[in-house]
């Protein structure tokens, strides 16, 4: 630890608000404990909940660090007690359950990979928290097979575009609802069977025409609200819906009876409170199904934008307009 600087830079929350709110500070640069790596960070990946924490509404967990940051890519710059999956110099990506908007961040050893070759930094910066939610919640959770059907609301989000590749890659249909038609065709472009600008069309309508009335095996929904009852009609018999987020609210009326006609299958999960054994699980599972293709190029994250870390307030004014498509990443 002598070699490295003292203190660093951070983005804090100086209190719950919009994005100004978003502040430079100075802190000590933290030290790993057993099982850990210090990174310094070269990217970090802007997500929704990083927006949530920032308007009050998403505490970190206990024991967490108190600033957004939830993914990160940079070298392995110190080592906890015990660690032995990574060295010095590494270059790794990882899941953080905060502490990302920084130049250096500590990192569990187990939940961090080696970043692909072929991958830049601000790629790599872009890819861990988002690869992780679509394994657990579309394969591991969702139990998408070769052959079937996934619906994604929300298609051109950093989370949907990773779907999208990732569904395609590993042998089924997909079709992604969107609010316009630059995200629907940049979808298309990702390898989606079918785009479907809900803003234009009733995609409840479209989705049963296009599977002939059958509906789709499984539905990956961050949109919640009025989705809720909308996915029910949406879904095959025996169909499966995985819930990620609530856009447009936690709250929903429906008819049960529905998900007993149809047996359907509803569940939900989010990442940063589970535990380090589950993340570490979920990690040893991409690396050996996963990480081939990011590797061999065939799934990528889709870039949006990047911006400064000084600049974390613009970032997320960026993703408030939800005119992105793919990811916002911010370079350390």
């Amino acid at each position: 630890m002598e070699q490295l600087p003292a203190q660093m830079t951070v983005i804090g929350i100086s209190k719950p608000g919009g994005p100004e709110v978003l502040i430079p500070e100075t802190r000590a640069v933290p030290k790993p404990g057993p099982g850990e790596i210090l990174v310094k960070v070269a990217a970090a990946g802007v997500n929704r909940p990083d927006i949530s924490q920032r308007s009050g509404s998403y505490p970190p967990p206990p024991g967490a660090s108190d600033l957004p940051g939830l993914e990160i890519s940079g070298e392995v710059v110190a080592l906890g007690e015990g660690v032995s999956k990574h060295k010095l110099g590494d270059r790794v990506m990882s899941l953080v359950a905060g502490g990302g908007y920084a130049q250096y961040c500590i990192a569990p050893d187990a939940q961090a990979m080696t970043v692909p070759d072929g991958f830049s930094m601000i790629e790599a910066g872009a890819t861990a928290e988002t690869l992780m939610t679509v394994w657990h919640n579309v394969f591991e959770r969702g139990g998408l097979q070769p052959g079937e059907t996934l619906l994604i609301h929300g298609g051109s989000s950093g989370i949907g575009t990773m779907a999208i590749q990732l569904a395609k890659a590993l042998g089924s249909r997909v079709i992604v609802t969107v609010g316009s038609q630059a995200k629907a065709d940049a979808c298309l472009k990702l390898g989606a069977d079918h785009a479907i600008n809900y803003k234009a069309e009733d995609f409840v309508a479209r989705v049963k025409a296009i599977t002939s009335g059958a509906g789709v095996e499984l539905i990956l929904d961050m949109v919640g609200g009025e989705y809720v009852e909308k996915n029910f009609d949406c879904a095959a018999v025996d169909g499966r819906i995985v819930q990620i987020a609530v856009l447009n609210g936690p709250k929903a009326t429906i008819n049960a009876a529905k998900i007993m006609v149809k047996r359907l299958h509803y569940t939900g999960s989010t990442l940063r409170p589970r535990s380090l054994a589950d993340k570490a699980a979920m990690v040893k599972a991409i690396e050996a199904n996963v990480l081939p293709l990011l590797r061999s190029g065939q799934v990528k994250p889709l870039m949006d934008s990047n911006f400064p870390l000084e600049h974390a307030a613009d970032a997320h004014r960026r993703m408030e307009t939800s005119e992105h498509i793919g990811k916002i990443v911010l370079v350390v």
